[in-house]
């Protein structure tokens, strides 16, 4: 029986023997007393890698965002973030719900960047009617697409000099490095914080870490024992955190050349619109009419995929060149 190949998100990933075996030998304390080695091991790892003084282990990328938001601004301030933002459109609401933080969204650009004058625009004056805009948050990569690292340098000055602190979701930051050939230090220097994602991309089973300054990961540290995040023997998790981090962020570079390898194998049908390839997702046009029977269709030769009017492909350490292969067939025999 051939495997599945699963292309709804990078998500999806097993952890390998090693990663497994790894978890299996990991020396583990209590985390919410501070006693974790092998989370500790991870934090300091993380933090260093990217510049930060401190870095905080959460189970998911969705709370150590919130966390982040929560620490950065107080109950009725806001912050300004795109509509395509996953803290702002697939992260519950959690902001306002929980942290009653008003998101200000603005229109993302087709490359997923936000007009920066749109952006100074939206900031508030000292008003007693108005919420106090105190953050700027951006993501990248956001849908596929990588913010430049010029860009961000832009952002950040503006945030400078307006008084905001600024929050980076970079769930997918190592793909965004990897894209644009720079280590992640640099790509991320100015930020407030930055969230990132070890079960994205990397073949973690759980697992993001916030990343700040040891004043802001104090207060973080509350705000995760506040939404439940607080766990005992993490360093599990931990260690495949560390494991990920020394085998899987190199080869990322296999998940870009697969989507790539998977847009030319769509492109040629009439019936689909392929959008450009940056990182290791493909985003097809599908005639909606056409949706239902194609994920059928898929399923049956053993393809997993989010259909839609716009679906989102997503390669991934689970997913070889034959996979994509085979996927593209797939879709061409649908189509024929």
């Amino acid at each position: 029986m051939k495997p599945i190949v699963d292309l709804r998100s990078d998500t999806v990933t097993r952890p390998s023997a090693g990663m497994r075996a790894a978890m299996a030998a990991a020396e583990v304390g209590d985390d919410v007393f501070g006693d974790d080695p092998t989370i500790n091991a991870l934090q300091a790892r993380t933090a260093a890698l990217f510049g930060f003084e401190a870095a905080l282990f959460f189970p998911t990328g969705t709370q150590s965002n919130l966390a982040a938001l929560m620490a950065h601004c107080q109950r009725g301030e806001e912050f300004i973030v795109g509509q395509e933002a996953h803290t702002y459109r697939y992260e519950g609401g959690g902001a306002a719900v929980l942290g009653s933080i008003q998101p200000q969204p603005l229109a993302n650009r087709p490359d997923g960047t936000l007009d920066l004058a749109e952006v100074e625009a939206a900031i508030k004056i000292d008003d007693p009617h108005f919420a106090h805009t105190r953050l700027l948050a951006l993501e990248n990569t956001i849908g596929g697409k990588v913010l430049a690292h010029e860009y961000m340098q832009a952002a950040l000055a503006l945030a400078q000099r307006r008084g905001l602190a600024t929050h980076l979701d970079g769930a997918r930051i190592w793909n965004a490095a990897l894209k644009l050939g720079m280590p992640v230090d640099r790509l991320c220097a100015g930020f407030g914080s930055v969230s990132v994602c070890l079960s994205k991309g990397l073949g973690t089973p759980a697992g993001s870490l916030l990343l700040g300054s040891r004043e802001l990961i104090a207060r973080a540290v509350r705000i995760r024992k506040m939404l439940g995040g607080g766990m005992r023997q993490a360093g599990i998790l931990a260690a495949a955190g560390l494991y990920a981090l020394e085998h899987n962020v190199a080869r990322l570079v296999d998940d870009h050349e697969n989507a790539s390898l998977l847009r030319r194998g769509l492109q040629d049908i009439a019936a689909l619109e392929v959008e450009p390839v940056q990182t290791n997702m493909v985003f097809v046009r599908v005639p909606a009419a056409r949706c239902a029977a194609l994920k059928a269709h898929l399923a049956e030769r053993g393809v997993i995929a989010g259909i839609g009017p716009r679906t989102r492909l997503v390669t991934h350490l689970d997913v070889n060149a034959a996979g994509i292969a085979r996927a593209a067939e797939s879709f061409r025999s649908f189509f024929a």
